[in-house]
């Protein structure tokens, strides 16, 4: 309690959040460990820490702003070149902080919001207030849902105004560097109606012997006659728990498509939902997984049907070897 406390403090976040944080470890404390899949025996939470802040200003608005040896892990992994070529928005997270964040000025000029979710507390409350942890991803959900909401930290939100088409796609990278480390950013993306948008994420960390534990939330809500494309890349390093909770509504004529590549971590379990809610609404899931030595990916697909006259195609394809284990796990539910 006193490290939620803590990292609610340091962000002085409202009354409201903090509830939320509180609500989120009560529950995480009374729900049991996952009893299917992988084993998760060797995760000790005690040794996790679950809040690391790097030596960062927050939230820089210049690549040059960015403390160097950050900057040079980035520039590795070619984000700021990615950038300038064909994205319209890029922000970077180190740790449990958003170290940069930059969305380019003709979409700003749209109405588009593109911040992390601790500046968007600040900035857009109403709207933080409405969409977080309610309707999409409940923290009663399982175990780690209840643990993120007790200690999320940065991530993505993103706004897109009703009619507003972003053409070129908004990109965020999650990079977790210390040893025995959690990173539990949160991705908050509303599509208003008629608007479309396409949103990159990539995820890493390199090795070290003692185990991380990587347990992020992504929720979308896609209004009626929206379109989203959310595509992740994550390449965990070998000794990271991979426990991610991924979750999209639809409204009516609403579309979602995810693309999910899994190849890193020791163990992952992760299985994007999609919520049919609204009448004629359409979901696509690609997903790809690998499994090197020692690797344990448990991947799929959820798509819960809800509405009427509501569609869609699950494809999942997976590579193992060298004695790496890769699990299809989904449903589909009409």
């Amino acid at each position: 309690e006193e490290v939620v406390r803590i990292i609610s403090k340091s962000k002085n976040e409202p009354e409201w959040m903090l509830d939320k944080r509180l609500e989120g470890l009560k529950l995480f404390h009374e729900l049991p460990m996952p009893t299917w899949g992988p084993n998760l025996s060797k995760l000790d939470l005690s040794k996790i820490h679950f809040y690391m802040e790097p030596d960062a200003k927050q939230n820089a608005n210049k690549w040059e702003d960015v403390p160097k040896d950050i900057r040079k892990t980035y520039e590795k992994l070619g984000i700021p070149e990615a950038e300038r070529k064909s994205l319209g928005g890029v922000g970077a997270q180190y740790e449990s902080q958003v170290v940069y964040h930059k969305l380019r000025e003709d979409i700003e000029k749209q109405g588009v919001i593109f911040l992390d979710c601790d500046e968007a507390l600040k900035k857009y409350p109403k709207l933080m207030k409405k969409y977080f942890m309610t309707t999409c991803i409940s923290p009663k959900l399982h175990k780690f849902a209840a643990l993120h909401a007790a200690v999320w930290s940065g991530g993505t939100f993103i706004y897109v105004p009703k009619g507003v088409k972003v053409t070129a796609p908004l990109q965020a990278y999650f990079r977790m560097n210390a040893m025995a480390g959690g990173q539990f950013e949160h991705t908050l993306i509303i599509i208003d109606e008629g608007a479309e948008c396409q949103y990159i994420e990539g995820c890493s960390a390199p090795t070290y012997t003692q185990n991380s534990l990587h347990a992020g939330c992504v929720e979308i809500h896609v209004l009626k006659n929206a379109r989203a494309r959310y595509s992740s890349i994550e390449n965990w390093s070998r000794n990271t728990y991979n426990l991610n909770t991924k979750r999209a509504v639809c409204q009516e004529n609403a579309v979602i498509e995810w693309v999910n590549g899994n190849m890193g971590s020791n163990t992952t379990m992760l299985y994007p939902a999609s919520m049919l809610i609204g009448d004629n609404s359409k979901a696509d899931f690609i997903g790809i997984a690998y499994a090197g030595e020692g690797q344990n990916q448990d991947t799929g697909s959820k798509i819960v049907h809800l509405g009427k006259n509501t569609s869609s195609t699950v494809t999942s394809k997976s590579i193992s070897k060298d004695g790496g284990i890769t699990s299809y796990r989904g449903l589909v539910s009409v």
